[in-house]
């Protein structure tokens, strides 16, 4: 395999990797609503509406990234939609370690950092709208 090829299917894992471990979260929301996340929005102050939201980052942009439909665009979405969960479920975690010495947003910070190289790498050649 050449140095090209193997940069493709290093994206395409990364998109796909990252895709479904989020996509996981979204479908989690669609069986059991988005209560929790409305809630968190109303203590805030921010419009519940914005909820659906967790949807475009937690179910259409995952689905965008396992295609390579547009995956830049979905790495953007779920970049944002981490920061999002962050700033509405997470802020109290950011400087402490969890039960086994880790970073307690570890799991948020490897989202996000993915979703951002997906952004600024693209999708490679194994991608639905490759030219």
């Amino acid at each position: 395999m050449n140095q090209a090829a193997m940069q493709d299917f290093a994206r395409l894992l990364l998109r796909v990797t990252l895709g479904v471990l989020v996509l996981l979260h979204g479908i989690a929301k669609l069986r059991h609503g988005l209560d929790g996340v409305e809630a968190l929005l109303q203590m805030r102050g921010w419009p519940t509406f914005l909820a659906y939201g967790a949807l475009i980052g937690e179910v259409l942009a995952p689905l965008m990234l396992i295609a390579g439909f547009h995956a830049r665009i979905g790495g953007v979405l779920v970049a944002v939609n981490m920061l999002a969960a962050v700033l509405l479920a997470h802020l109290g975690e950011l400087g402490r370690l969890n039960g086994q010495g880790g970073w307690a947003l570890e799991l948020q910070a490897m989202f996000l950092v993915a979703a951002v190289a997906v952004a600024l790498l693209g999708p490679g050649r194994f991608s639905i709208n490759h030219r």
